[in-house]
């Protein structure tokens, strides 16, 4: 499986983080070789009856697998799909969400299926889909053959984890987490969404009606408008013209595309206000 990247507009390249956390599984399975899959299954796989004495399962699960071929497929996905997201991301961003996909396939394991679960395929499937989401009309060629484009491929692949999670499947499958995966990464892709409409829409009326406001909190960074006047705050003209820029790209692209200098740009500028 691989996409096409004449269609996809650049060149392709891994990136650190995707490379990080495959190094980090591989590393995990060939310690649980040299260790025994008995024991690190029983210590760091994901419980549901284990979950309160072993909490930290819900993340180390996802660095593990129980076979060659489980490994090989994850990380064959993660390889191709996980650079563009991380590309358009960022590394902090890319494994917020990679994580965030892993504990929504913990969420409805512990619902519905009470076995031991390890593996990173909630996470796979969640970069799947989000890899679906940013370039809908991408193919992928199947077995480097047949082109599908991202959004049917995924699509199908959404119908397959449900009617097997759902369908009574003991094929030995961990398919709860795999739509786990799924939902949560779609969850907070749409979250993302949603957010976007409202800062176009919040940029659209401050042009018109007074003047921008930024404000950086710990970890998100939040936009209102002041209407102290009835014209443009005109302080630096240059320097709001460049915020404007920055507003356009968070409602194209989402706030996780903002580069480190764009972030600092906005906290200048929350900062001018405050004192003013």
């Amino acid at each position: 499986m691989a996409y096409s990247t004449t269609s996809f507009g650049f060149r392709y390249m891994i990136t650190p983080m995707v490379k990080n956390l495959i190094i980090a599984n591989v590393a995990a399975f060939f310690l649980t070789l040299l260790v025994g899959p008995n024991l690190m299954f029983d210590w760091f796989a994901f419980q549901p009856t284990q979950i309160f004495f072993r909490p930290w399962g819900v993340f180390t699960y996802m660095f593990l697998h129980g076979g060659w071929w489980h490994l090989f497929f994850n990380m064959l996905v993660l390889f191709f799909f996980g650079p563009p997201l991380e590309g358009r991301w960022g590394e902090n961003e890319f494994l917020k969400f990679y994580f965030c996909c892993g504990l929504g396939g913990v969420v409805l394991s512990y619902l519905f299926l009470p076995a031991v679960v390890v593996g990173a395929s909630a996470g796979m499937y969640g970069l799947m889909l989000a890899f679906a989401m940013n370039w809908p009309n991408v193919p992928i060629y199947i077995w480097g053959i047949f082109p599908v484009k991202a959004k049917y491929l995924v699509s199908l692949i959404v119908v397959i984890a449900a009617l097997s999670a759902f369908g009574g499947s003991n094929d030995g499958v961990a398919h709860f987490a795999h739509l786990g995966g799924l939902a949560a990464g779609f969850i907070y892709l749409r979250a993302d969404w949603r957010l976007n409409r409202y800062l176009s829409w919040l940029k659209k009326k401050t042009s018109r009606s007074g003047r921008l406001t930024v404000v950086r909190t710990d970890s998100h960074v939040g936009y209102s408008a002041d209407n102290v006047s009835g014209k443009r705050h005109a302080d630096d003209p240059v320097l709001f013209d460049r915020v404007d820029e920055v507003l356009d790209k968070i409602s194209a692209k989402g706030m996780s595309s903002l580069t480190p200098e764009e972030l600092k740009l906005l906290d200048r500028v929350s900062k001018h206000h405050r004192t003013n």
